[in-house]
Order: structure tokens, then C-alpha cells, then sequence
């Protein structure tokens, strides 16, 4: 049996609000807008008492719908009124505004000291010499590639690390690999494939071939070394990363279903659209690279191996 207590207050007084308010407009042909907001009210309490999904609702009728909002704009309270400056989930507010700043190409300093507290443990800083050597190339490169390697490396030491199109939108693709141009440095595509926009920016591409090898895959999802011969041809791509082994996909791996499969997804991948694509949780290539019989490989993925474990 369900008893109407204290904490029925909001619809009983709602409902009271209903009453009065239908009364005064047949006495004095009042307005209607109160008769409508008690209504509505006297319509979510009934609807919170009757429905058995949520306790609090039905526990506290029309009040409790005051803890869902609160719950719903929470982020925001602690972004704007709560969180200070330095906290970092996952980026400080600080360091964003100086992102922003930068991309915007306007000021980034601040003078006149700082905020952070530069004696706790912790702090980390740059110390200034008080004889600066002159360094006339910042430039800094590190070959990669052995004395076997056909196609050597000069990669940046700030590179963009992997991170899948489908995973990021295309604007943002575009935009990281424009970013790779401009810097000099490479782009890692991610194990999801090279599509179309990782190319149309022009900056060197770090090729991932992950567990599902995307964008080197026959039509039952296994290994082709011809395709990947081809696409690897491409000048843009500069070296090849093998991913053996994923963690985060235990057991029978990760599945992108097939509604997630768009068209361009489905080009990048070498996917068909329709179905479901399985990643399995880990590679043909799950022995240790010691243990890799390299001459039986193809010879652009025989290049392109050894450039990576030498």
C-alpha cells in the first residue's frame, strides 16, 4: 500500500496550487498559467508516485527530479565554480588556455610571477645556465633504420602518436596530420588504417598494423602482403608499426559493429559495410621478433620489419 507522507509535500501542494487556481479562474476569469504550471506539476508528482524505476522519484515526487538536475549540471559546477586552475582531469584549464592561446596565436605569457608553488615537492623546472652554449640547429632527429634498411628514417623526437580515423573525426585527422607537415615530424595513423585524410594533409605517416589489419587485409581478415606491399609503397608512409598483442582486448578481442561502419571507415579498413568487424586480440605476428624467420616474408614487409627492429 503506498502512504502519503511528509516527503508528498511538493504534490500536495501542488495540488492545493491546482485547486485555488482553478477556483479563482471560474470566480474572477483569472489567468490560466497557473492552472497549467500546478497541472504540470500535479501530473509529474502523480507520474513519479505511480512509476517503479526510479526510488527517488517516487520516494520525494516532484523534489526529487531537483537532485537528477543538479546531478545533470554537476560537471559544470566543479568546472566553473569548484576546480582550480592546475587540477588535471585530464588536461588543467591552465594548460588548455595556453593551448588556446597558442593556436589562436596570441599571447601565452604571463608576467609577473607565478601561481604555481614552485618550492613543493614535485615541481619540476628548467635552470638557467649561466653559460648558454648557442645551438643553431633545433632540428632534433633521430635515424631509424639499419645498415639493411632500404628507405632510413630521420624522425622528429616530438612526433603524434597513434590514434585511429573513426576513433577521431576527420577534421581532427586533417588537422593533426596539417600539424605533422608544418612541424616536420610524423603521424602515427592508429591501427584503424590510413584514410583519405591522414594523406590529404601530406605529413609523414607511421603506419600501424594492428590486429585486424586494417587497410592490409584479404576478405576473411587475414595478413595480404600484397596489398600492404602496395600500400606501403606510398611515400608518405615513412616507417611501419607492429602491434603484436593488445591488452584491452582480452579474449576474443574488440568488435566495431557494423552500424559504426560508415563508408569512409569501411575504405580506410578495407572493411565491407553491413557487418560486423572483429579485432582479434591479438596479431599473426604474436611471436617475439627474435623468433621472427624474416626471409619468408614478403620483401616490402621484409624492408619494411627490418627497418623497424633495427
Amino acid at each position: 500500500m503506498y502512504s502519503i507522507g511528509l516527503r508528498h509535500s511538493a504534490v500536495i501542494l501542488a495540488g492545493i496550487g491546482l485547486a485555488v487556481s482553478v477556483l479563482v479562474y471560474t470566480m474572477y476569469q483569472w489567468s490560466v498559467v497557473p492552472i497549467v504550471v500546478f497541472g504540470v506539476l500535479v501530473a509529474i508528482g502523480v507520474w513519479d508516485m505511480s512509476q517503479h524505476s526510479h526510488a527517488v522519484l517516487r520516494n520525494y515526487p516532484i523534489l526529487g527530479h531537483i537532485r537528477y538536475f543538479f546531478e545533470m549540471i554537476r560537471p559544470e559546477i566543479r568546472q566553473y565554480l569548484i576546480e582550480s586552475d592546475n587540477e588535471e582531469v585530464p588536461f588543467s584549464r591552465e594548460s588548455r588556455a595556453i593551448v588556446y592561446q597558442r593556436a589562436k596565436n596570441v599571447e601565452d605569457k604571463r608576467p609577473f610571477g607565478t601561481k604555481e608553488k614552485v618550492y613543493d615537492s614535485g615541481y619540476q623546472w628548467l635552470t638557467h645556465s649561466i653559460r648558454p652554449k648557442k645551438i643553431t640547429n633545433t632540428d632534433f632527429r633521430v635515424t631509424i633504420g639499419g645498415p639493411d634498411c632500404t628507405r632510413p628514417y630521420d624522425a622528429s623526437v616530438y612526433n603524434i602518436s597513434a590514434m585511429s580515423f573513426g576513433a577521431l573525426s576527420a577534421n581532427a585527422i586533417s588537422a593533426l596530420n596539417n600539424g605533422a607537415r608544418i612541424g616536420g615530424f610524423a603521424h602515427d595513423t592508429g591501427e584503424g588504417g590510413i584514410s583519405r585524410y591522414h594523406r590529404a594533409g601530406g605529413g609523414d605517416l607511421i603506419y600501424e598494423i594492428g590486429t585486424g589489419y586494417f587497410g592490409c587485409r584479404d576478405a576473411q581478415g587475414n595478413f595480404d602482403p600484397d596489398l600492404f606491399a602496395q600500400v606501403a609503397a606510398d611515400d608518405q608512409i615513412k616507417m611501419i608499426e607492429i602491434k603484436l598483442s593488445q591488452g584491452a582486448k582480452p579474449g576474443q578481442g574488440g568488435v566495431l559493429p557494423a552500424a559504426k561502419i560508415t563508408p569512409e571507415i569501411s575504405e580506410a579498413r578495407g572493411v565491407p559495410m553491413g557487418q560486423d568487424c572483429v579485432s582479434p586480440s591479438f596479431s599473426a605476428f604474436r611471436a617475439s621478433i627474435s623468433a621472427f624467420n624474416i626471409s619468408s616474408f614478403h620483401p616490402a614487409f621484409k624492408a619494411s620489419l627490418l627497418s623497424a627492429i633495427t
